[in-house]
């Protein structure tokens, strides 16, 4: 049987069996970690739902904190994106920074435990290292949209890395920090705070 490229330009080859593996672990640790956070997901839960031994995890990853570093990776890049294309499509710089705000808030809201984790979970110092990462990668996503604001004239001129940077603090200490003690009780309270923090972010940085 021959092997081609399938439609979307990914090769139908079959996955290796370790690339595989290695994939349903990081799968299931995903999955824990958006149920339970960091620390309350047992490494022998990730291997039982990975359905891999727990030896053929530890090959893969030597440690819990190395298996938790690449998911930290993997969940914040894809955040990271989403935020990223929202800041690259059409709108004002105004527009832009308010929908890319709310977009990375929105979905804090709708993953209220992994949000959590990938912000404010007490954690060791290489996944802490590896969220600094995330932090920062956020931050220039609004730092280059307050730059095209300045140039265009719709924003004063300011400090872009500290504005920036106190995006990235409210939107992490003002929404997703409170999330675990679920400091709002209803859905639509959570909403309005985190319209709340959008809201202040554009105007500090509007002037």
């Amino acid at each position: 049987m021959s092997v081609g490229v399938a439609k979307d330009g990914r090769s139908n080859r079959p996955r290796a069996p370790q690339t595989a593996k290695r994939e349903a672990i990081l799968a299931a640790a995903r999955k824990l970690v958006a149920r339970s956070g960091f620390k309350d997901t047992q490494i022998n839960a990730v291997a039982e739902t990975a359905n891999v031994a727990l030896g053929t995890l530890y090959r893969y990853f030597p440690s819990k904190a190395e298996l938790m570093v690449e998911v930290v990776g993997l969940v914040a890049q894809r955040e990271v994106d989403a935020v990223g294309r929202v800041a690259d499509g059409d709108g004002t710089p105004t527009e832009r920074l308010s929908a890319s705000a709310w977009l990375f808030a929105s979905r804090a809201l709708l993953g209220r435990k992994m949000a959590h984790a990938l912000v404010a979970e007490p954690v060791e110092p290489e996944i802490e290292s590896a969220r600094l990462i995330y932090r920062r990668k956020l931050a220039r996503i609004f730092e280059a949209i307050i730059e095209q604001g300045i140039t265009r004239g719709e924003f004063p001129e300011q400090d872009v890395q500290a504005s920036g940077a106190c995006i990235v603090g409210s939107l992490f200490e003002g929404l997703v920090g409170p999330l675990a003690l679920d400091s709002f009780s209803t859905d639509a309270e959570r909403q309005n705070q985190a319209k709340a923090i959008v809201a202040f972010c554009v105007r500090g940085v509007g002037g």
